[in-house]
């Protein structure tokens, strides 16, 4: 069980090796083992193509990142697992797919334009700039928890010199509609997917008839204008979301809304279970008031230990009836709930259950990253989510008849599972490059196979190998991966 913490005694920094405590806060400082299993990860993303540095033979572009053939497969099959456990398999939750850009008015009516901001400050030297709500954990890592002058968190921490005074940094990414970039055609990228359920409440209730408690669901990407993105695919100006709205009848009593925030965080914890997140470092945080978002009476952050620190990696919120009574002000439009049965006319209160699809991929590839034999490394990705399920090899390529019957195979299994062919350097190789991505099982296709039909079968995790004949491969690999 993930463990529930206040927001004052949140690990802010690196994971494990040396604490440091000051002003009632933990630190916990990053160390050469940890930084280099974030090195580690990065480079097997890039070798193996899982993700690779946005328009990198340009010189890239700050922090921004391309999934490669093989993570594109892990992140859709992350994606697919999600709307098939949530929306295909209930009845009280329906999807939708919104529009990137929306009405400016829309964000007038969330509160985004007026209070979507971060505190910005700007060394005035190095140029250099920071959340300045951050700057004294910054100190803290910088100095190893041995901040001997308070008085430095008011300047850089990279030169030492002199800040700005702070000024509101809004996270609205702008752009233009139309052939004029003029204040009549500005428009913002979703800085999130909620608001496009909320909007969209009265046509979903019209076209499903859906009746309280029900849900409305999207995945889309959202964007923001971070002042200090980093950390990988941690913390990006484009990202995807996982959203779901589940609307309740306004609460009589505290346990009414209480009750469905419950079922939401087990419902949470049995998702990161799926995805073989180690529950071990998942911390349940107890968002403080005075820094609960706008529009929440209610937020748990479900935090991960990442090599770099223990950071946010899911939300779970009581946004309370704030965003439909807003949006209905501000349109003039009913989006009220009407009972079938007793006629009643109510406003629908909200949970927003949030995962983050980009920090899902980080959180399951520091999960699955295993390097503990010195021979090789493995990534041992559940079933479900690993990219490909099988990988066939002819013992030899340069042998016409292995490469035939191992063809066939390949062809045969591709029907009804994701399957590789590889064929490069002797099979040893090619066992340790499937270990790499995940691949949980590999055949091999040797002189034997062309006599007694059956093959070479090892498995990712144990690297055991057994023969199996080739008419029973299908029913063998349905068992296996559960399909």
């Amino acid at each position: 069980m993930p463990i529930l913490l206040e927001r004052s005694e949140i690990i802010k920094s690196s994971i494990r090796p040396s604490v440091a405590v000051a002003d009632g806060k933990i630190f916990i400082m990053a160390n050469t083992e940890q930084n280099n299993l974030m090195d580690k990860i990065i480079s097997l993303c890039k070798r193996r193509g899982f993700i690779f540095p946005g328009s990198e033979i340009y010189g890239g572009l700050a922090n921004s990142w391309d999934y490669g053939p093989v993570g594109v497969e892990l992140k859709n099959n992350i994606k697919q697992l999600w709307w098939k456990r949530f929306v295909q398999s209930r009845d009280d939750i329906v999807g939708i797919d919104a529009s990137l850009i929306m009405n400016p008015k829309v964000w007038e009516a969330s509160g985004h334009l007026a209070t979507f901001n971060d505190p910005l400050v700007e060394c005035k030297k190095c140029h250099h700039r920071f959340r300045k709500d951050e700057l004294y954990d910054v100190w803290m890592e910088k100095t190893k928890g041995k901040l001997d002058d308070k008085n430095k968190i008011n300047s850089c921490p990279d030169c030492q010199e002199e800040l700005t005074e702070p000024r509101n940094f809004n996270l609205m990414l702008k752009t233009f509609l139309g052939p004029a970039e003029e204040a009549a055609n500005v428009v913002y990228f979703r800085p999130e997917t909620a608001q496009a359920m909320f909007v969209d409440f009265k046509n979903v209730l019209q076209t499903t008839r859906k009746k309280l408690p029900f849900g409305i669901a999207q995945i889309g990407k959202a964007f923001r204008n971070e002042i200090t993105p980093g950390n990988f695919i941690f913390r990006t100006r484009e990202f995807e979301q996982m959203e779901i709205e589940y609307f309740i009848r306004p609460p009589k009593t505290d346990e009414d809304w209480q009750s469905v925030f419950e079922m939401w965080r087990k419902e949470m914890i049995e998702w990161m279970k799926e995805m073989g997140i180690e529950i071990g470092k998942v911390h349940e945080l107890e968002v403080s008031k005075d820094k609960l978002a706008h529009y929440s009476k209610r937020t748990i952050d479900f935090e991960y230990e990442f090599p770099f620190g223990i950071k946010e990696l899911y939300g779970l919120a009581y946004r309370t009836d704030f965003d439909l009574k807003n949006h209905a002000n501000a349109s003039k439009e009913d989006l009220s709930y009407l009972d079938p049965e007793t006629n009643e006319k109510l406003v629908p209160h909200v949970i927003e259950p949030t995962w983050g699809v980009d920090r899902t991929v980080l959180a399951v590839l520091c999960s699955a990253f295993d390097d503990s034999d010195p021979d090789r490394i493995v990534l041992k990705l559940p079933y479900k989510l690993a990219p490909y399920k099988v990988a066939v090899f002819p013992l030899m390529k340069n042998k016409q008849e292995l490469v035939s019957k191992a063809k066939e195979i390949y062809d045969s299994l591709r029907k009804n599972f994701m399957v590789a062919w590889d064929d490069r350097g002797n099979v040893g190789k090619r066992y340790y490059s499937q270990d790499e991505i995940g691949t949980p099982f590999c055949i091999t296709v040797d002189f034997d196979s062309l006599e007694d039909g059956a093959v070479t079968v090892r498995d990712r995790d144990t690297m055991k190998q057994e023969r199996i004949k080739i008419a029973e491969l299908k029913k063998y690999f349905s068992e296996k991966l559960d399909v």
